[in-house]
């Protein structure tokens, strides 16, 4: 199926920012990461590709500040995903490179006026311990 022409110019904007960027379809199937956000997902996205959410939201282990699982809905993005609406949380990440970072996460839906829900994104950075 052919991607919308905003999803791919999601990307492309991904591609050339220096903040790490997760771009989802509207399933929540990863359809692109930047380089920047393969530093602290620990896996270059040639290497791991487009991955669905079930897959993605447990290969990249998310904890509170206290140790407890974040489950996968309540993620940011999921939540853009689902909600239609920003969301933001801070946590730890453990990449592919088994390295822990806490991070913030801010998400928000892609929509289109004509086609509706096109999926959403997460800007993230690495936040203070």
């Amino acid at each position: 199926m052919a991607q919308a022409i905003e999803l791919i110019l999601m990307r492309q904007l991904a591609g050339s920012l220096a903040m790490p960027i997760f771009v989802v379809d509207p399933a929540g199937d990863l359809l692109f990461y930047n380089e920047p956000a393969e530093e602290l997902l620990g896996r270059r996205f040639d290497e791991a590709g487009p991955m669905p959410a079930a897959e993605w939201s447990t290969v990249f282990s998310q904890r509170d500040d206290d140790g407890s699982p974040i489950p996968p809905d309540g993620l940011p993005l999921m939540i853009a995903l689902r909600d239609g609406r920003p969301a933001h949380r801070t946590f730890w990440i453990t990449g592919h490179d088994a390295v822990a970072r806490r991070v913030g996460v801010t998400a928000f839906p892609l929509e289109a006026t004509e086609r509706g829900h096109l999926g959403a994104v997460a800007l993230f950075w690495q936040a203070d311990a």
